[in-house]
C-alpha cells in the first residue's frame, strides 16, 4: 500500500462517556460525564451543581490547590476537584488533547483505584482527531527538584521517558524501581491497572479525622500486619511502582499539553510532580512548544492507539 503525507492532529473522545462511582475521601456518590471537545481546549473539568455549570477548571498545574493525598485542583472562587490524576492519566497515556469533563461533585470518582475503568470507558468510544496539530512542551535543559531524600528530574528527550523508583521500609513492598517509554500501549497494558495502595494503620487514622471513607478493598491494595490483605493478590509484579508511575502520568497531564522529557523521580509522589513542572514553568528558557510536523505513514496503521506514538516521534523531530 502506497504511503500518504498525513498531519499528527489533536485528538478527542468519539462520543460522551458517563461514569458514576464513589469519592474516595468523601465516600460520596459521584457523577461524571466525559465530552468531546474542540481543539486547544486541553482537559477542562466543568463542575455542576444541580445540573448548573458553577465553574470551569482548567487541569493544569497553575490550578493546583493541595496535593496531600492526592492531586487537587481548583479556582479562586473556592470550587475545587480532587483525585483527578487517575483520569489525566488515562487521557494523558491514551493520547487525548481535549475533553470536556462534567462534573457533579468534589472528587473523581475512584473506581478500582486504577485508570482501568477509565481506560475501558474510552477504549469502547474511540478517538476522533480534530483539524488543528497536536502540541508538545518540548524540555530543553535539565530542571530538578529535591525535597530532601526525594528528588524529581525532567530532561531533554525525543519522546516521553518515565523512571520512577519508590522506597518502603516495609517488606512487602521494598524498593522498587519501573522505567519505560510511555506510549498508548504501553500505558493501557503495563500501568493503567495499577491501583491505589497504603497501609491499614494510616487508612484508620484517616477515618477517624474523616478522610479516606471510600476507601476499600474495592479501590485499594491494603498492606497490614506484613501482607497484602487484598483476597485476590497484586495484579502485576511491581505493582506499587507502577501505580506511582500512572500518578506521575496524570500529576504530568497538568503541564496542559503532552511533554517530550524524561521523567526521573525518587521516593517521590503528587506534591513532588507538581513542583516539578511548576519549576520548568519558571524558567522560560527550560521548554518550548511545538507543533507536530507532516509525517509520512503508511496509512492502513492510522488508528487512535497508533496516533499518539506517531506524532509523539514527529514532534520531537520537528524542532
Amino acid at each position: 500500500m502506497p504511503n500518504s503525507f498525513v498531519v499528527s492532529q489533536q485528538t478527542t473522545i468519539a462520543r460522551e462517556i458517563v461514569l458514576n462511582g464513589v469519592g474516595v475521601h468523601s465516600g460520596a456518590q459521584v457523577s461524571m460525564v466525559l465530552h468531546p471537545a474542540e481543539a486547544d481546549v486541553g482537559h477542562r473539568f466543568m463542575v455542576t451543581r444541580r445540573g448548573r455549570i458553577v465553574a470551569e477548571i482548567p487541569a493544569h498545574v497553575d490550578q493546583v490547590k493541595n496535593l496531600t493525598l492526592c492531586t487537587v485542583i481548583g479556582d479562586d472562587d473556592g470550587n475545587t476537584v480532587g483525585t483527578v490524576e487517575h483520569l489525566l492519566a488515562a487521557l494523558r497515556g491514551l493520547g487525548i488533547d481535549n475533553c470536556y469533563i462534567e462534573i457533579e461533585g468534589h472528587e473523581v470518582p475512584i473506581m478500582d483505584g486504577s485508570s482501568q475503568a477509565f481506560v475501558n470507558a474510552i477504549d469502547k468510544v474511540g478517538l476522533r482527531e480534530l483539524s488543528a496539530p497536536r502540541r508538545f512542551i518540548k524540555v530543553l535543559k535539565p530542571i530538578r527538584v529535591e525535597d530532601g531524600d526525594c528528588w524529581g528530574e525532567l530532561a531533554p528527550h525525543s519522546g516521553f521517558h518515565l523512571d520512577v523508583q519508590i522506597d518502603f521500609d516495609a517488606a512487602v513492598i521494598g524498593s522498587q524501581r519501573y522505567k519505560s517509554e510511555i506510549s498508548p500501549g504501553v500505558f493501557r497494558n503495563e500501568l493503567s491497572r495499577a491501583r491505589t495502595f497504603g497501609f491499614m494503620s494510616d487508612v484508620e487514622k484517616l477515618w477517624k479525622a474523616g478522610l479516606a471513607l471510600g476507601a476499600s478493598l474495592d479501590n485499594s491494595v491494603a498492606i497490614g500486619d506484613g501482607r497484602i490483605l487484598n483476597p485476590e493478590g497484586l495484579r502485576y509484579p511491581k505493582e506499587f511502582v507502577r501505580h506511582k508511575m500512572l500518578d506521575a502520568v496524570g500529576d504530568l497531564a497538568l503541564a496542559g499539553y503532552p511533554i517530550l522529557a524524561s521523567y526521573r523521580s525518587r521516593r517521590g509522589g503528587h506534591r513532588l510532580n507538581a513542583h516539578v513542572l511548576k519549576a520548568l514553568f519558571a524558567d522560560q528558557d527550560a521548554w518550548t512548544l511545538v507543533d507536530a510536523p507532516r509525517v509520512r505513514e503508511p496509512a492502513y496503521t492510522r488508528t487512535p492507539a497508533s496516533i499518539a506514538q506517531v506524532s509523539m516521534v514527529a514532534a520531537a523531530a520537528g524542532k
